[in-house]
């Protein structure tokens, strides 16, 4: 019992660490183009990406991505198998990038680093434990995820 709350630990603390790096990744903004022709000035933009154009499927992709790779690391160390670990944390990832990119969630920024580590903890506790049990264990690690969400939130305001 004792060794797996350690490892839902690290496993949390983990993919905290993957979710605050893929906020730093931002969006490119569309290249303009001028042109001087005698005298007279044009303007051009290139056509934006569909990235560009959805910021929140971006964010909820780059999310599923680590997840993904999260959740299968976590299950392939568990021993309960990578695949599942890969498709729950694809899930898990894709949940926290909405989050992220939520406007509501962006005028409540403790709330926000909350519930992504209460979904990041639920989601790496659901990947590493299967069978008898399992609620209480995720339930564990959705709590612990809020602490240490909360936790980093409250670190991120006080250190930026």
């Amino acid at each position: 019992m004792q060794m797996t709350f350690k490892h839902s630990a690290l496993a949390i603390a983990l993919s905290l660490i993957s979710s605050q790096a893929s906020m730093l990744i931002t969006p490119t903004q569309s290249a303009l183009a001028d042109t001087y022709q005698a005298g007279i000035s044009h303007r051009t933009t290139q056509a934006k990406t569909y990235f560009q154009t959805h910021p929140k499927v971006k964010k909820a992709a780059i999310g599923a991505g680590v997840g993904t790779a999260a959740g299968a690391a976590v299950g392939l160390l568990s021993g309960k198998g990578a695949l599942r670990g890969a498709a729950i944390g694809a899930g898990t990832g894709a949940t926290v990038g909405a989050i992220s990119g939520s406007k509501t969630m962006k005028a409540h920024p403790y709330m926000k680093d909350m519930a992504m580590g209460t979904l990041s903890g639920a989601g790496l506790s659901l990947a590493m434990n299967k069978g008898h049990g399992k609620g209480k264990r995720v339930v564990e690690g959705a709590a612990l995820g809020a602490a240490v969400g909360l936790g980093a939130g409250f670190l991120k305001k006080e250190f930026h």
